[in-house]
């Protein structure tokens, strides 16, 4: 269902809104100002109309003319930010259930992101997934806040188990918050040339409205990064909030099966679907009648012309598939 022209955060798969409406309603009020986003061009109109339908228009909407990874992303907002200003960085195609978690997470390293600290939040580990990077949690350096001692790339399932056991590891969600001047002197430091880049790029911006269109050579230019090669892993004062708030990233739709409420025998459906004497099932439609006797444990969806059937536990084989399908 996800698709370049209409990728998962544009979808409704968790709620009535869309994922990226409930990533900026998440951060909304009086605490929060308008949200800068940073997107693909070609998803500039659905934005604004998912956005607009929920009241959190952007203060900005810098699209970009390519995809550089989240290094050079995030430097783009942070260029369009006061300096001194906070920003808290999310993804905008992950689940947070507990919101006040979230809140009181963010509310106990704002003393630190104040005197320069880059903050990423752990989120706490139920599983050894393997798909995941992982963060080791160091010395506390105030309430809730600990130093990062390491960054861990995705490990193999019996190195997941360990860091699982040994109860300092948490999964590194890819949710920040720093000073924008902060974060752009990080760059500076160890990624010059993505900084150089991305400046230039703004300020040869063309500009519509709330619609920022960055220079496409001058960000082409830029090295493709992410901001934990390009910063975290490098940088002094980088801290961690270890925190339980609901998160998952629904990289899969056995993900999206667990996190969703289902009915009396754990079966999760979502549009034009009839199920008789069968448990344990995901099934979606956008069109099509789907009906399902006598199973168990299958997810099947539906969109367009698309039909997709697999067993559960099997879902991240998806990809294969894709990559079977352009072959």
């Amino acid at each position: 269902m996800s698709r370049p022209e209409k990728p998962k955060q544009m979808l409704a798969l968790t709620a009535d809104e869309t994922m990226l409406q409930l990533t900026a309603a998440r951060a909304h009020g009086d605490a929060f100002a308008a949200p800068i986003v940073v997107a693909n061009a070609a998803h500039a109109d659905a934005v604004e109309e998912q956005l607009g339908a929920i009241g959190t228009m952007p203060s900005a909407l810098i699209l970009e003319p390519a995809g550089r990874n989240t290094a050079p992303a995030i430097a783009l907002a942070a260029l369009s930010a006061d300096p001194d200003q906070a920003l808290l960085v999310m993804p905008s195609d992950h689940v947070i259930a507990d919101r006040d978690a979230f809140h009181a997470a963010i509310d106990a390293a704002l003393p630190l992101v104040e005197q320069g600290w880059l903050v990423t939040f752990g989120i706490t580990p139920d599983a050894p997934e393997t798909g995941y990077g992982y963060i080791k949690v160091g010395e506390e350096i105030a309430a809730g806040v600990h130093r990062v001692a390491r960054f861990v790339e995705k490990p193999k399932r019996d190195v997941a188990e360990a860091m699982i056991a040994s109860g300092d590891h948490a999964w590194n969600g890819g949710i920040f918050l720093f000073r924008a001047d902060a974060y752009l002197a990080a760059l500076e430091q160890f990624a010059p040339d993505i900084v150089t880049s991305v400046r230039t790029a703004c300020a040869g911006a063309r500009r519509d409205g709330v619609r920022v269109y960055p220079d496409a050579d001058a960000f082409g230019a830029s090295p493709s990064d992410s901001i934990d090669y390009a910063v975290m892993e490098k940088a002094d004062r980088v801290a961690v909030v270890p925190v339980a708030m609901g998160w998952s990233d629904v990289g899969s739709w056995d993900a999206l099966h667990a996190i969703s409420t289902g009915d009396e025998r754990g079966n999760v459906v979502n549009g034009e679907v009839i199920m008789l004497d069968s448990g344990n099932c995901l099934a979606r439609s956008d069109g099509v009648r789907v009906a399902m006797v006598g199973v168990e444990d299958l997810i099947v969806v539906a969109s367009g012309n698309d039909v997709l059937i697999l067993p559960r536990g099997r879902s991240q084989d998806v990809k294969l598939l894709l990559e079977a399908m352009k072959g």
